[in-house]
Order: structure tokens, then C-alpha cells, then sequence
């Protein structure tokens, strides 16, 4: 399985499934299909692509931007999942690490991706709505499912409106700073910062749960600005 998306089975990269399920959700899993190879020429330090993970090994185009060296290369699409660059195999590799790798090829050379596509499948129509309804079922499915990597799974209340605004605002500062977008990253950003009381602690606390990323100045500048916009909502 390369990724599951939350009910649809499109390739729909904004309903990924991360770490966190409704209890209405219904999932759908893309698996395998064609393998292809590519030949980009980096004419630009930016590719224009944004880049995740499915939490197991395998990175996958989650973005194209419109008009970037990577839309110009039609053959490379939303949802495929790269397996190596340069001949170099890639699997296992988390997306931030891959993002880095493709940031660190030179200008004005050529390279090249290993990708391999979502299998393609019939569409599938809208679920019955006859018999009872899940929310007949389980009440006003305001719970969320929790999926961890270790220990079970439970069910928690959603966030509040200001948190989850804060953690789509620093998951998109994600993409924009380092070419990749994690919502689970983002959230812990987010607990690091609530409590503190100033940019420089927000700083030594991302130093001690995340230094391996080596985040920017500007970056956890603009990060601090979103928690502290959502502190001031709560």
C-alpha cells in the first residue's frame, strides 16, 4: 500500500489519511501499479514540488506547483510515489529527507526519479444511505480515532477551532519553508509552542524534540506567530 485516502478513491491528496480517523470515515488504499523513469533538468533551485510519507518508507508527490520545472515533466504526477533518484533507492526514507536530497542536486544538470503510480481503479459511487446511518449508530460522532504507531488506538475530542487552524497554518509554513507537509510534524510544533513565552523558549524547545531538522530562524519566527495567534483565541 502506498497511501489510503479518507472516503473517496481518487488520488485526492487532500484527503490523505494521517494519524487521525472519524469515526464516519471510510478509508480506500492505493496500491502499486506502473513503475516509470524520468529525466528532469533542473534549470532552477526550486523543483515545485511538495513531498510526504506514509509514515513507512515510502515518499510520494503530494503538490505540483503550476508553471515549475516539475509541471513542465507531464509524466510526473500527484500521488506517485518516488522510489529513487540518481539510481540511488530511497525507500525508507522519511519526506523531509528526500526533499533535501532533491534540494541538494545541482543546477543545470540532469536527473533522474524512479516514480511508480497509484494503481489505477474503476470509481466507485456514493455509499448507500438506506438503514441506519453511522451517526444513528454512534451518536454525534464528535470523537476522533487516534492511530499511534505504538499502543492502541483511542478515540479523542476534536481540536478547537484556533488550534486547528494554527496547525494547517504551520503545516503550510512547512511546505512553503522545507517542501513537505505533516500534519502530525505540525502538531507537535504546535504543543512545543502553546506554553511558552517567548520566541527564544519556543526556539530551545524545537532544539530538543526536533533538532535533527535544523529548522530556519525565519521559519520558527513565522511559526511562533501562528501558535501565538491561536494562544490569543483559546
Amino acid at each position: 500500500i502506498l497511501y489510503c485516502t479518507l472516503n473517496t478513491p481518487k488520488v485526492d491528496m487532500q484527503r490523505l489519511l494521517g494519524g487521525q480517523l472519524g469515526l464516519e470515515d471510510f478509508i480506500f488504499a492505493h496500491v502499486k501499479g506502473l513503475k516509470k523513469e524520468v529525466n528532469v533538468y533542473k534549470s532552477e533551485d526550486s523543483l515545485g514540488l511538495t513531498i510526504t510519507d506514509n509514515g513507512v518508507g515510502c515518499a510520494f508527490i503530494k503538490r505540483i506547483k503550476s508553471g515549475s520545472i516539475i509541471d513542465s515533466v507531464k509524466t510526473i504526477c500527484v500521488g506517485d510515489h518516488i522510489e529513487s533518484i540518481n539510481g540511488e533507492n530511497i525507500v525508507g526514507w522519511r519526506h523531509y529527507e528526500v526533499a533535501k536530497k532533491l534540494k541538494e542536486l545541482k543546477k543545470e544538470e540532469l536527473f533522474t526519479m524512479t516514480l511508480v503510480e497509484p494503481k489505477k481503479a474503476f470509481d466507485i459511487g456514493p455509499r448507500s444511505k438506506s438503514g441506519k446511518t453511522s451517526a444513528e449508530n454512534i451518536g454525534t460522532a464528535r470523537g476522533t480515532l487516534r492511530l499511534r504507531s505504538k499502543g492502541p488506538a483511542t478515540v479523542e475530542e476534536m481540536p478547537s477551532e484556533a488550534k486547528a487552524k494554527a496547525i494547517e497554518k504551520i503545516d503550510s509554513l512547512l511546505e512553503l519553508y522545507m517542501g513537505i507537509r505533516d500534519i502530525d510534524l505540525a502538531t507537535t510544533m504546535f504543543e512545543a509552542g502553546k506554553d511558552k513565552g517567548n520566541p527564544d523558549e519556543f526556539a530551545v524547545a524545537l532544539d530538543e524534540t526536533l533538532g535533527d531538522f535544523a529548522f530556519p530562524d525565519e521559519f520558527v519566527f513565522d511559526v511562533w506567530g501562528a501558535v501565538g495567534d491561536a494562544r490569543q483565541e483559546f
